[in-house]
């Protein structure tokens, strides 16, 4: 098994107020903290120079960066910019997806302070989403925007959004007054590079990160150089291993997102590890990619959400070959965004067990994209899904108990944002009287009696509701319960029910996973027909047992229509939101809730 240095064991210090309150604090010390990404930079195209740090598909093969590489085309990139008059008022709209270019533009503006702003590609791909780009424009007022190809997104690059931006462009195509990476990488001396970078410190933003708009309009987060140092510190803290052997991964969650853009790319350049940009994606259509990319190489990490780990496991147990490659080097398999279901979490113990006699540490972690993001770790082995563990050193969590034992969760500590950009009202309202980020999440103990156990996620505040009975309903965890029940032909859900008598649930249906299932969805002007599917979602609900009444659910109704971008049902990151398709939709929650012979009712 693993060494016990490889792990930090939980070490929490309790304080109870009188209120009520709880404060959860770690007992280890804060580690050593740099003051920008430049310093990882500098430090490992020194010590490492050859290493790879950032690869990408081309051809058969990769195109990759050294250290030193990497080091130079970020300055050569940032002398140009600063030549351009760039710097901390001038941000960079970044529109593409993952990318060795986007990874150079970004690491070249936070050199010379220059804030990043990533968004996602589908505002740009996705023509019915252009007016979510244009609020992100001007909200952001960007000086340059980058896409990879300047064809691809001709039509998002024609809005009067851009009127003014510079375009930066890896292929700027057919497309007039774009700028070439290739020019950038020229560089221009005639610019003072060392002064720019000397004013660059830990209060200088790095990025503006959109939120998901899940319950509002997206707000930007401003992340700071030294919100982004001090998270990584945070982390190798609690996983000791990091600083030990250079970690790699192949991954391929976007890096518009905090998970993927901040989390795991700053990850690798502040322990001097490798980063491969896996272009497939845990979809039909996309995912043999993935498993193609990790043919290639396969990295020391593995981070995933559990769809993606579900569908690899799969993969896995196909191929004894990719199995060996997989998990001979393997240290950690990371899930988040939900519970990693417990059958795909005991698979992937079973089949390290059989390739290396050893299993890596699987485990998640909890935080937002204001908190840079990790606040909360499970740090230490545990045989279990759904455990966010305990605060990261540095962190002090302000827990505010309910009647029913768990917690809204507040924040204070070096890794929380400063506040939103240009929103002071917003701002004011995320933090308490005594400066803590209010998160709208509430958590668990997994045992009241020993706080080391750690805690569970237990949902958002914000999505509770209550029965007209009187009732509270959970929905987040009930979503989260109801989506393992039904698995895997409900690709996702709404629960609903308040101020009404009865539960129920809207069910987007995932239809690959029906057809290989057997079922047989027919198209028929563009509504889905499946009696089959229907009955088997009522057999399922009604095979529950012990369900009380704050979790019981007599109502249920199958969407036909996939959950819109441009209709701001669903956000970038793929979560609904969840107002949003109650009030689009509100003809089929009157529906579900219509006088009826039976307690659920088909569409």
């Amino acid at each position: 098994m693993k060494r016990t240095s490889d792990y930090l064991g939980h070490a929490v210090t309790r304080e109870d107020r009188d209120d009520g309150t709880i404060l959860l604090r770690s007992e280890y010390p804060l580690g050593p903290v740099v003051e920008k990404t430049g310093v990882w930079l500098h430090d490992w195209a020194g010590k490492a120079p050859e290493r790879t740090f950032l690869a990408e598909r081309s051809g058969a093969g990769w195109r990759s960066e050294s250290y030193a590489s990497t080091l130079g085309k970020v300055r050569a990139l940032a002398q140009a910019l600063l030549a351009r008059g760039m710097g901390p008022d001038t941000p960079l709209l970044i529109m593409s997806a993952n990318s060795v270019d986007h990874g150079l533009l970004s690491l070249a503006a936070q050199y010379i302070g220059m804030p990043t702003a990533p968004v996602a590609e589908q505002y740009s791909l996705i023509e019915a989403a252009h007016p979510r780009l244009t609020h992100a424009v001007e909200l952001i007022k960007p000086r340059m925007a980058f896409v990879e190809d300047a064809d691809q997104y001709a039509k998002a690059l024609a809005l009067d959004a851009f009127d003014g931006v510079e375009i930066i462009a890896s292929r700027p195509g057919a497309q007039p007054g774009v700028t070439a990476v290739d020019d950038l990488l020229k560089g221009d001396t005639g610019v003072d590079l060392e002064a720019a970078y000397r004013q660059v410190n830990a209060d200088t933003v790095a990025k503006i990160l959109m939120t998901s708009g899940s319950t509002s309009a997206p707000k930007g987060v401003l992340t700071t150089q030294g919100m982004m140092c001090v998270n990584q510190t945070q982390v190798a803290d609690s996983l000791p291993f990091l600083r030990q052997r250079p970690p790699s991964v192949v991954d391929w969650l976007p890096w518009n997102h905090v998970f993927g853009g901040s989390h795991n790319f700053n990850m690798m350049l502040a322990n001097g590890g490798s980063f491969y940009i896996d272009d497939g994606k845990p979809v039909k259509g996309l995912f043999d990619r993935t498993v193609e990319n990790l043919s290639m190489v396969t990295g020391s990490l593995s981070f995933n959400v559990p769809v993606g780990y579900a569908m690899l496991l799969q993969a896995l147990q196909n191929d004894k070959t990719l199995q060996q490659r997989f998990f001979e080097n393997l240290d950690l398999i990371f899930y988040a965004g939900a519970s990693l279901p417990q059958d795909v979490w005991q698979g992937f113990e079973r089949m390290a067990m059989e390739i290396k006699g050893e299993i890596p540490l699987m485990t998640s972690s909890w935080g937002l994209t204001e908190t840079a993001p990790a606040t909360m770790m499970q740090q230490e082995p545990i045989d279990r899904s759904g455990v966010v563990g305990v605060p990261m050193t540095g962190v002090t969590l302000k827990l505010v108990p309910d009647a029913d034992m768990r917690c809204e969760v507040r924040v204070k500590g070096p890794n929380v944002m400063p506040g939103y950009l240009d929103d002071a009202t917003k701002t004011a309202e995320a933090f308490d009287e005594e400066g803590y980020f209010i998160t709208g999440d509430a958590m668990a103990f997994n045992d009241s009696a020993d706080i080391n156990q750690g805690m569970r996620f237990d949902g958002r505040i914000s999505e509770d509701f209550k029965l007209l009975t009187g009732t509270w309903v959970r929905a987040a965890q009930l979503r989260l319960d109801m989506l393992a029940h039904l698995a895997p032909f409900a690709a996702d859900l709404v629960v609903t029910g308040a101020d009404r008598n009865e539960i129920g649930l809207m069910i987007f249906p995932d239809r690959a996973a029906l057809m290989n299932a057997g079922f047989d969805p027919q198209d028929a002007g563009g509504a889905l027909i499946c009696t089959k599917m229907q009955g088997e979602f009522e057999s399922r609900l009604r095979s529950r047992t012990g369900a009380g009444s704050s979790t019981r659910v007599t109502r249920l109704i199958v969407l036909s229509e996939p959950a819109s971008m441009p209709e701001g049902e669903m956000t970038a990151k793929g979560n609904l939101n969840f107002r949003k398709v109650l009030t689009r939709r509100k003809h089929l929650l009157d529906r579900l809730y219509a006088p009826s012979d039976t307690a659920v009712i088909k569409q």
